[in-house]
């Protein structure tokens, strides 16, 4: 994917920021992720080296061509919906994940170099399961604390 400055694509197109974008809930998006990645089950995906070792600073401006997170950020329905660029930060604030969440899915330390689309996206199906707070604990977090 070759980017492009805002003011270089609009000598070859008209863009318009004004754009609405398309409210999606967390699990939408995690849905719509691991169905992009299924799209191609075996296609071969790069990871990112270490992520648990950066520096938060340097882990959140981590990306790669052709990883999981690229594959997101080529879907026009996700980029309207408000995914900003294929990096691990943006990865983690758009999707709501935590860095072990992330790390699961983007990580060398769990694939090597590579990772199947159809693993990546189990991982990211197995975020939408994962046990929530049950209503009398998200309760008791508001009122105490």
């Amino acid at each position: 994917m070759k980017h492009h400055a805002i003011d270089e694509l609009q000598i070859v197109a008209e863009v318009n920021q004004d754009f609405p974008r398309r409210a999606l809930s967390r699990s939408e998006r995690l849905e719509r992720w691991a169905e992009l990645l299924e799209q191609n089950p075996q296609r071969r995906l790069s990871t990112l080296h270490e992520t648990e070792y950066q520096p938060a600073r340097v882990r959140a401006t981590m990306r790669g061509d052709g990883t999981p997170i690229s594959v997101a950020f080529e879907d026009p329905v996700l980029r309207a919906a408000g995914l900003e660029n294929d990096s691990y930060g943006e990865a983690k604030r758009f999707f709501e994940l935590s860095d072990e969440q992330l790390h699961k899915v983007i990580c060398y330390c769990h694939f090597g170099a590579t990772v199947s689309a159809s693993t990546a996206a189990r991982h990211i199906r197995a975020m939408l399961v994962e046990k929530q707070p049950g209503l009398f604990a998200r309760l008791r977090q508001i009122f105490l604390g």
